[in-house]
């Protein structure tokens, strides 16, 4: 079973994120949005300043939340180059890191209902890069309470579970679903797993809010029209811009 996936290495790379991206004047708390039309329309309602371009070919702002600088940005698609962008964003400076953004339901989830991930199931490429093979990475538990009291306070309706992280969008076979709902897995994307590893890899702060989107759960595939849930994308940033800024401020007090 000799697979080069498998072939860790915890050494110092050739190339460190350090090496080509230099710090910059930039906030520790920082969105990793999904959701790229959302970031333009708050770049423009909230004084946004863009810093840098990115590997995902959009560029991290800072914009003023509720009275203080937040860093947003756009991952991009996938375990691979979302991984890449995250380890550029630390290296620039931010330190407490919340994701947002939409999975597909493995459950009976309705369109728009919260899923905090305390673990995801590394069914793709990038984690391997920066962790030890082992089938699941796990979100801090100082991080996971965080998410919870968040979300507690803001009266959202959410759940907290496992998410299975594929770089196989067009290979989610019925078998492999079942498997994993057997698991315990709740929703299933793209980049949950490898944003993790690359967190636990640089010691920062990292959790993500995801809401059902498209629905798995049933007989045949329902897209549910998730791409347009304007609402769900606009309360889980709030939920993320929340705890980045909460992650930050408790991080600057150890």
């Amino acid at each position: 079973m000799n697979f080069p996936i498998l072939e860790f290495d915890s050494a110092e790379a050739i190339i460190e994120p350090i090496s080509r991206q230099q710090r910059l004047d930039v906030p520790t708390a920082a969105v990793a949005c999904f959701f790229p039309p959302l970031i333009d329309e708050l770049v423009a309602a909230h004084g946004g300043v863009t810093i840098v371009g990115l590997p995902s070919l959009k560029s991290l702002h800072v914009i003023q939340w509720n009275g203080q600088p937040l860093a947003i940005f756009y991952p991009g698609m996938g375990s691979g180059l979302s991984a890449v962008v995250l380890d550029r964003v630390i290296a620039m400076g931010c330190t407490s890191v919340v994701a947002c953004g939409g999975a597909g339901a493995l459950v009976d989830l309705p369109l728009g209902h919260v899923v905090i991930p305390s673990s995801a199931i590394r069914d793709e490429g990038a984690s391997y890069h920066y962790l030890a093979p082992a089938r699941e990475v796990h979100t801090a538990p100082t991080v996971l309470e965080v998410l919870v009291a968040v979300a507690s306070k803001q009266e959202e309706l959410f759940s907290v579970g496992k998410t299975w992280t594929t770089d196989g969008f067009f290979r989610t076979t019925r078998s492999k679903l079942n498997q994993r709902v057997s698991e315990g897995c709740i929703t299933v994307e793209m980049e949950t797993a490898s944003l993790l590893a690359v967190a636990e890899r640089r010691g920062i702060n990292f959790g993500q809010y995801l809401f059902a989107g498209d629905n798995l759960a049933g007989v045949e595939w329902d897209h549910r029209g998730w791409e347009e849930a304007e609402d769900a994308r606009r309360r889980t940033f709030d939920l993320a811009a929340e705890a980045a800024l909460n992650l930050a401020c408790g991080s600057s007090k150890k």
